[in-house]
């Protein structure tokens, strides 16, 4: 197994890891509701994409308190 023979210098390490980095994700706005939603997905808030509803959303039921 080859073994290096100098130590990588840091700016040599940090060039290679330059581009190691967290892209910041990118959020549409559901056009029915407003509510931030992923590109090319389904709104899981109201259920519509591109202006029609994909999916039935069901409202959570609420407990009532005496």
């Amino acid at each position: 197994m080859g073994v290096p023979k100098k130590r990588k210098t840091q700016g040599s390490t940090g060039q290679r890891r330059s581009h190691h980095f967290l892209t910041k994700i990118q959020l549409a706005r559901c056009k029915n509701c407003a509510a931030p939603v992923m590109p090319h997905e389904v709104c899981q808030v109201c259920g519509f994409y591109r202006g029609k509803q994909v999916i039935k959303i069901e409202l959570p039921k609420t407990k009532t308190t005496k």
